[in-house]
């Protein structure tokens, strides 16, 4: 057993149970220890959970960094986009990443900040902007996820159009992308 191993456990307890059901008692038993011998890789629960929440987002973590002369608007959606996608790809992901300080991520945040700046967008903006975008998926992907884990919430009444999660989420990005100013694309 190894701290990869013991995430990698945690991640598929999660998927399983979701957020609240994990327990470092539950996870121990699925690995076959007793429960302190956790604490060897992690001294509390918190540290486990932050550590699953970096695991998780491992596939956005790793995602292509923007270049030079990459249109900047194509790059703000698809990388909100990808954050989306790693999110939904754990039951419970945003609950499990809500509140994290991407203490790991720093340089490629710094990287893709220096882009947007690179590419015109004001560097106030480019911040507010990537902010807004990680906090309204992350409520996005909440909403989603609640509403599967209920079985589909309540239907709205018939004179509402019904919206999807999906489109809900691509006209939010597209409100928010639109309210950054910068050059067009070529």
């Amino acid at each position: 057993m190894n701290r990869e191993t013991v995430i990698a456990q945690a991640l598929d307890l999660l998927d399983e149970v979701g957020l609240d059901a994990v327990s470092t008692r539950r996870l121990a038993k699925r690995l076959g220890v007793e429960q302190p011998s956790l604490y060897w890789y992690f001294r509390t629960k918190k540290d486990l959970l932050a550590a699953m929440a970096a695991a998780a987002m491992a596939p956005h973590a790793t995602a292509p960094l923007p270049a030079a002369g990459d249109d900047w608007r194509g790059w703000f959606l698809e990388n909100t986009r990808s954050f989306r996608r790693t999110l939904l790809m754990r039951r419970d992901g945003a609950r499990l990443h809500a509140g994290t300080t991407p203490a790991g991520d720093l340089d490629r945040i710094r990287h893709k900040m220096d882009f947007l700046v690179a590419a015109g967008v004001p560097e106030r903006d480019a911040q507010m902007a990537m902010l807004a975008a990680g906090r309204f998926t992350v409520g996005s992907v909440l909403e989603e996820q609640a509403d599967a884990a209920s079985g589909g919430g309540t239907e709205p009444p018939p004179d509402l159009p019904a919206i999807d999660h999906e489109s809900a989420f691509e006209a939010g990005l597209a409100l928010i992308l639109g309210g950054l100013s910068g050059p067009s694309a070529a």
